[in-house]
């Protein structure tokens, strides 16, 4: 070889290893991934803890390097130091293939000086505007109190990060609350197709709202602040154009409970930036039964947790997402229960139907996948792999009841029954008191009307209405709905609840061991709702799927809970959190899960 062949082979080698960027050369076609994707420390060791994910491509013609960056967090178990855990101020991670990952350091080296000593760098979006790049990020704190959002500035993704000096968006007062400050996390950039640059933010407490940026980005005109989403349902905006539609994802529930997070994404779309954003049922995110049609939710493996999403296009047009999760095999950072890890995740995001949904609707990956197109030339070997619907089979009747007649049927037992007067049955609709009781941790005392589970995988449905008004605060927490119960510490829920200025189908779970309860959503709710959970029995594992519906045709594929309640376990009717109203319940239908159904 001569010596410019050597020298050209060392530059291609170098590249590869992430020294700098080839261009003008085709890269290998993609081969294969596995979740969590990898990513190495150059002096040794892998991170191991990714939460909150952005990524971006370094603009350029070629081969060029993708930067992914993370929340304010350690790396793994051993960064630490004799006074606790290194907490890196939004590590800065580079690839050229997607899945095999480099830390490369953080975006700053101390806080700027508007941001208090100790606050957390959260949640960081970075974007290529005009020839430099932009990187906003939430203060969990600043020095005049209350959160806000921030923005950097670099020449290239790897930086230097220049931050601009002051909040782009300044802490303000709640909508609810005068006085308390906004929860101001988690931006995103948008340029949209009217030439404007818009920045979404906000979390649970006061809700997702967008501002037009002023020109150059740095500033934003809080005169056109806009809510986009109500309060106390979403966080981790992301909007993603996608055939002539604004496409706004957003987390739900908590994103750190150990085995019991429940996290994931959801979805509205819209005509404008500024929304309003339906769900695919033509509910709003505004709403107090609040709108958003599922993602990204966990699906019985080991990953749980899924959220807090970025979405980008590879090169030959396939929509692929990061996002983090938690490994229930790999909870939490070692010598600290409940300190949890979230692992960096990727997969595909197929459009059916107009809508997204990760995977065809197969949930988070653990097998080998194939990998993204990250280069020019590439072809991604994704296909749409769709699942079946989990559908009712036959109808086992003595476990069904219409309702019909003015006493329960025999199938039906109570755990500490209620008072007298306290439910009925009448004109096919059994009623029942909602309670000041509940089924949480250790505060069990709600009556649980119950009958026994059949044999094998089912599926078991039920309409209900409660009574609490369609929209406002408060009547927390207040809820009817199905249980499968093994015992007041052992159970799964699927309920309509009421939380804040939200009205949710709450999917529950909860057993005895810490952290003991934890809870994901799905769709919204309706007048009535139709709840369904689906259980399967996969390698001794019980798995528990939701449903919803706001009309009995158009359903919500929710997440799988895991549990190990035994042939024992109940099917059960609640209506608890507070007394003052009612729930109805139409019927209960119990059937043999369809040939093709899968969990």
């Amino acid at each position: 070889m001569s010596q410019i062949g050597r020298t050209r082979a060392l530059m291609v080698a170098l590249a590869l290893l992430g020294a700098f960027p080839v261009t003008g050369r085709a890269a290998a076609q993609p081969g294969l991934y596995r979740n969590p994707v990898p990513i190495a420390i150059t002096t040794g060791g892998q991170v191991e803890n990714c939460p909150d994910p952005t990524v971006v491509r370094q603009h350029g013609e070629g081969v060029q390097p993708w930067f992914a960056y993370c929340t304010t967090d350690p790396r793994n178990d051993q960064d630490r130091s004799p006074s606790g855990f290194n907490f890196h101020l939004m590590a800065i991670l580079r690839s050229f293939d997607l899945v095999n990952w480099t830390y490369l350091g953080d975006v700053f080296q101390s806080r700027p000086a508007w941001v208090a000593p100790t606050a957390g760098l959260w949640a960081p979006d970075v974007e290529y505007v005009d020839g430099r790049y932009l990187l906003y990020f939430a203060a969990q704190d600043t020095v005049a109190g209350g959160s806000a959002i921030g923005v950097a500035t670099a020449p290239s993704p790897a930086g230097p990060w220049s931050d601009s000096g002051a909040p782009v968006v300044a802490p303000e007062a709640a909508a609810c609350c005068p006085g308390s400050r906004r929860a101001l996390l988690d931006p995103d950039f948008l340029r949209a197709a009217n030439g404007h640059d818009y920045l979404y933010f906000g979390s649970y407490f006061g809700g997702v709202s967008v501002r037009l940026l002023n020109p150059g980005d740095l500033t934003s005109d809080p005169s056109t602040e806009t809510q986009v989403a109500i309060p106390n349902r979403y966080e981790g905006a992301e909007v993603v154009p996608h055939g002539g539609y604004y496409y706004l994802f957003g987390s739900a529930t908590n994103c750190c409970n150990g085995p019991l997070t429940g996290y994931a994404v959801f979805a509205g779309r819209s005509s404008s930036p500024t929304g309003p954003f339906m769900d695919q049922n033509g509910v709003s995110l505004l709403a107090g039964r609040v709108g958003g049609s599922p993602v990204i939710e966990q699906n019985g493996n080991r990953f749980v947790g899924p959220g807090h999403n970025e979405v980008f296009t590879d090169f030959d047009g396939q929509t692929w997402t990061l996002y983090h999760a938690v490994d229930v095999n790999q909870l939490y950072f070692a010598g600290a229960p409940g300190f949890t890890k979230r692992h960096l995740m990727l997969d595909a995001v197929d459009w059916l139907d107009g809508w997204p949904v990760l995977n065809g609707g197969q949930g988070p990956s653990d097998a080998p996948r194939s990998a993204p197109a990250a280069q020019p030339g590439q072809v991604s070997r994704h296909r749409v792999e769709g699942v079946a619907a989990d559908q009712p089979g036959s109808l086992i009747g003595a476990l069904s009841d219409e309702f019909y007649g003015s006493a329960l049927s025999p199938q039906w037992s109570w755990v500490r029954p209620p008072t007298a007067g306290a439910y009925a049955v009448a004109v096919g609709v059994f009623t029942f008191d909602t309670q000041a009781a509940d089924l949480f941790k250790g505060s069990n005392d709600a009556s649980v009307l119950t009958e026994p589970t059949p044999t094998g995988d089912y599926v078991v449905e039920t309409r209900v209405s409660v009574s609490v008004p369609a929209e406002g605060c408060c009547q927390n927490f207040v809820q009817a709905g199905l249980v499968i119960y093994g015992d007041d510490d052992d159970f799964i829920k699927l309920a309509d609840v009421s939380i804040f200025e939200t009205r949710q189908t709450e999917f529950a779970k909860e057993y005895a061991q810490e952290p003991r309860y934890g809870n994901t959503v799905v769709g919204p709710p309706g007048d009535w709702s139709w709840l369904r959970i689906v259980k399967r029995k996969r390698a001794g594992v019980e798995l528990y799927r939701a449903f919803t519906s706001p009309d009995g045709v158009h359903w919500s594929r929710g997440g799988v809970w895991t549990h190990q309640m035994g042939p024992l376990a109940r099917i059960g009717l609640v209506s608890m959190g507070g007394s003052g109203f009612t729930a109805r319940f139409d019927y209960v239908r119990v059937s043999r899960l369809a040939e093709g159904g899968d969990a």
